[in-house]
Formats: C-alpha cells, structure tokens, sequence
C-alpha cells in the first residue's frame, strides 16, 4: 500500500498550446508548485497538532452519573438508496490469445475470468448496455458475449495482416473505440505495410462497412459523446485524424507541443487520449503538459502537469483526468507514476501524483459497490517492461493493490455489470 508522493497546488489555466514546451519554463513550474506543496504540507501538519491538542472526552465510569442511553431511532419506511450496477473492467491480454473479464471486487483467485478472442488483443470496447464486448486482434475483431464469457465472432479486417505476430509493432488491430448508441466499432488497424486505416464495423449487420485512411501507428481511437466524429491518435506522425461519421472524410490536425523534431525517434508524441463532456479531445504529453483540442477547428490550448513522466495511457474520472507516465523518457525525467490532474472546474491545475513500482500502459476508472473510484492501470506496458496484472490506486486514499492477471494486461475499459 503505498500513498501519493505528491500534491500540486492549481498551476496555470488554460493557455495556448505552444506555451509551455521549454524546459526553463516548466522548472519556473515545478519550484512554483514545490512552494504550494511545502505550504499544504504545513497546514496539514498545523492541523494534526490541533487535533493531538485537543482535549479527550473524559471518561466516567461511575453508573450512577452516566446519561441514559438515547432513545432508538424509529425504522424508516422510506425505500434505500438503490445501488449502482456492479462494476467489471474488461482487459485485452498482450501475449496471448485472450481477454480477461475482471471483477475487482473478489478474491483475487477469483477475479479473472478468461475469453479466447484470437493472436495479440491490443484495443477493447463494451457496448453501452454492458452486455457485448469487442477486442481488436492480430486477426480479427472479435465479438464478445460478456455475460457468457464467450466469444460469439471473428470478423476479418477490410486490410487484414499479412504475418500474426506480437509485440508492439505487430500488424493488425490497434485502437478501438464503440460509438455511443452502439451501433458502430471503430477499429485503427495496420496490414503491415506502412499503411494505417480506421475501419467501420457495423454492430447491426455484423459487418464493417468502411475504411478511412488515418495517420501513422495509431494507438488509440475515441468518439464524440453525441456520435458525430471518431479520431485516431497517431502516435508516431504526431497527428489526431478526426473522421467525420457520417461521410467517412477524415481531417488531420497535428498536435505537437514539442515540435516533431527526432521524427520516428522522438519520445515527444501522443500516444492516447481522452473525450471531455464538451467533446474537446485531452491529450497527455511526457507528463508536462495536456493539450486540449478542438476536434472540428483543430484550436488548442494547454494546461501543465508536473508528473515528469512519459504518458501512455488516459481516461477521465469525473473532472480528474488519469494518465499513466511510464519514466523517464525524451525530456520527461522522472519514474513511472500515474498523474490525477483536474482539468475543469475552480481547482483545474491541482495535482496528485502517485509512484508506480513499473511503468504501466492504460487507466480506466473502476467503482465498487459503495461507490468508491479506483483507477485501475494495466501492467502490460508496450515497451515490454510492466507486469502480468492490473494495480488499483483508489482515488480517495491514493492506496494501492496489486492484482496478478497472467498474459500482461494492455488495454482496459470498465463497464456496468447488465
């Protein structure tokens, strides 16, 4: 169990996209916030030594002065609370030939139940009643009835891979988003020869019914919460190619806060991203700075963050954007860690940042049955340096707990139990 290493007071708002790329400016940033650090931290020891001073209720042991015990509350015949939907994370495993159906809330011996879905899962999606599940493949995508953990469909890719391999640059599916009303599976895929499409699958005839040309190695997909428009982070051409739904054209907007200088080389490129209420696409880079853009104009704007670490893997819980940073990579200088950063809201800017022991890849937010929010990162980091399970890091206490899910957990999305 361990807790968070750090806490940041609100940085800077949103500021224009090409503001802070200078390493002079972001330790400007970083002293800043050590000072807001040291001030919380005294406050929060004033207010321990308060309270060790604070006088204990004496404690009276004679019957005879001891207050009659309070009357028992009348039951209430007002209906409880009804609870929410128990909560499950589905995982693509990496190195092998399956998903793992997680349920964090058990035993760990019993908390992984494993779906043969074809070669070398990387992106996973569930449909909005939590009831259909999708991974894409080296081979395929595959369809997944989750209630009977069961794989119910391998469908072909439209550019199928022309070798089945693993790893990170294997050939096949990538990123995979579904649309909000279900109807669609978007899929980035590759056939391994230099080519990159997003590839439409239809979930009502059980087809895909277009491709769309997008950018270089693109490692995630996200869509508009109105359904409007997917887009592919490109991670190595430093681009997000938006693809408007319903006529399949797609518009390229570069986004590097760095500049592209290193190329292929640089460690200075987006890898995933996450979708605000607002539709405005939130892209993570090496720990020091979240661009947020405008999928339809490409307008973008930045907000620091001080994780110093590679980002890889991104998902919002509420207005705290989590993002995974796997170490010290290009100008990023320090160790794995995941950053919860508030993006929105009178407190966008404040920061916590909590160690991890290995760099991990994906987040997605997991609620047990009172409510409380984990983040739940997934140990199969691309570079082939994380671990065989997840680690959940509750969002409260910033504890941590390892849970071992053998075949190195890549991608994860969580879902309400139907």
């Amino acid at each position: 169990m361990h807790p968070a290493s750090s806490l940041s007071g609100p940085s800077a708002p949103w500021e224009p996209a090409d503001a802070p790329t200078r390493r002079d400016t972001e330790h400007r940033v970083s002293r800043r916030d050590a000072v807001r650090l040291t001030a919380w931290g005294a406050l929060a020891a004033a207010g321990a030594l308060l309270v060790g001073c604070a006088p204990e209720p004496r404690a009276d042991t004679s019957p005879g002065d001891r207050a009659p015990d309070p009357a028992p509350a009348p039951e209430s015949d007002a209906p409880s609370a009804p609870q929410e939907a128990p909560m499950l994370l589905l995982a693509s495993l990496a190195q092998s030939d399956a998903v793992a159906i997680i349920d964090p809330s058990v035993s760990d011996a019993e908390a992984v139940q494993l779906v043969t879905v074809g070669a070398a899962p990387w992106g996973v999606g569930v449909a909005g009643d939590g009831r259909t599940g999708y991974a894409a493949t080296a081979e395929g995508l595959a369809v997944i009835d989750l209630g009977a953990a069961s794989r119910t469909a391998l469908v072909p890719f439209l550019h199928p891979a022309n070798r089945v391999e693993f790893g990170e640059y294997r050939p096949g599916g990538l990123g995979l988003a579904v649309s909000p009303d279900g109807n669609r599976v978007y899929v980035a895929v590759t056939p391994g020869d230099g080519a990159y499409a997003l590839e439409v699958f239809d979930t009502r005839v059980g087809e895909f019914v277009g491709s769309v040309p997008v950018g270089l190695r693109p490692f995630d997909v996200v869509v508009a919460p109105d359904g409007t428009w997917a887009a592919t982070i490109d991670h190595d051409g430093f681009t997000v190619t938006v693809v408007d739904a319903a006529a399949l054209v797609p518009t390229s907007h570069t986004v590097a806060p760095f500049g592209t200088e290193g190329g292929l080389a640089s460690w200075e490129k987006p890898h995933y991203g996450a979708v605000d209420a607002a539709g405005a696409i939130l892209l993570p880079y090496q720990g020091r700075v979240v661009v947020k853009l405008d999928p339809r104009t490409g307008e973008t704007a930045a907000l620091t963050s001080t994780a110093d670490s590679h980002a890889h893997g991104t998902a919002l819980a509420g207005d705290v954007l989590m993002t995974v940073g796997t170490g010290a990579f290009g100008n990023a200088q320090s160790g794995p860690n995941l950053s919860l950063l508030r993006v929105t809201g009178a407190g966008a800017g404040e920061e916590r940042v909590v160690p991890l022991d290995v760099p991990h890849e994906t987040v997605a937010v997991w609620r047990d049955a009172e409510g409380a929010e984990f983040a739940a990162v997934a140990g199969g980091n691309t570079r082939n340096e994380g671990w065989d399970g997840i680690t959940l890091v509750s969002l409260d206490s910033l504890e941590t707990r390892a849970l071992p899910v053998a075949g190195y957990p890549q991608a994860l999305v969580s879902y309400a139990r139907s």
